[in-house]
């Protein structure tokens, strides 16, 4: 579904992302874990298209979204929830919900409640809460928000920032929860998330980055038992047992 070859990015003279390459299969969760610095969110921002490749290829479906300006990449089927959840605060929760869906705007009244009603089967609390205005929503609400707004649009590959961030381990719980489902009913995941231990548990595969290079890959139960992912990101000296 996605691939990505040799891939620079950055920020200004900041190169970000050095030769990255990768790829997601459809029907998977494939997680991306690293500490502060090491270019996982610059990573999902240029494949949005937010940030602009510097060199090499994002190649999603067929498409190359090297090409493309960030407004139409959602249409393709490729949507982001971004870190912060960045709801519209002073918008109700039902019209946030609604702006995810303005690429199917076109399919009609019908196609939006249907996908209305499924995030509401998704998310049970946004149902609760859909006149309420999205800025007065917990934190764990929000995120439920943001995912969403995201899924409205009917997309293929959904990627999701730090969403565990902030919120208490319970919340976290049922988050990462909802993403195995999403998963289960087809979906595919590209998961950049602080937390290795919880993305590791429940992804398929995943990939290490450090200081902008892809140093370690593979399915996530092998990351999961190697000496250097759990000294360096799991808080264990050694591997147990």
């Amino acid at each position: 579904m996605l691939k990505i070859r040799n891939l620079e990015s950055g920020y200004g003279k900041i190169k970000a992302l050095k030769h990255v390459s990768m790829h997601v299969d459809g029907g998977e969760i494939v997680t991306i874990i690293g500490a502060n610095g090491a270019g996982k969110t610059t990573l999902l921002a240029t494949i949005a298209g937010l940030i602009k490749a510097r060199a090499g290829e994002i190649v999603f479906r067929g498409r190359n979204l090297c090409a493309l300006s960030a407004e139409k990449i959602p249409a393709l089927g490729c949507v982001m929830v971004p870190e912060g959840r960045q709801v519209f605060a002073t918008m109700s929760v039902e019209e946030n919900l609604i702006l995810g869906a303005h690429v199917l705007q076109k399919e009609g009244h019908q196609v939006i409640e249907e996908l209305l009603e499924h995030q509401y089967s998704l998310f049970p609390v946004l149902r609760d809460r859909k006149g309420q205005l999205a800025g007065t929503l917990s934190g764990g609400e929000q995120q439920m928000l943001a995912m969403g707004r995201a899924l409205m649009s009917r997309p293929q590959m959904v990627m999701m920032d730090e969403p565990s961030t902030g919120l208490a381990p319970l919340i976290v719980k049922e988050i990462f929860q909802i993403i195995v489902r999403l998963r289960d009913e087809g979906n595919t995941v590209l998961l950049v998330e602080q937390n290795a231990k919880a993305a590791l548990a429940i992804a398929d595969r995943g990939y290490v980055l450090e200081t902008g290079k892809v140093i370690l890959q593979g399915p996530a139960d092998d990351l999961m038992i190697n000496e250097d992912v759990q000294r360096a990101y799991l808080g264990r000296e050694k591997v147990e047992g």
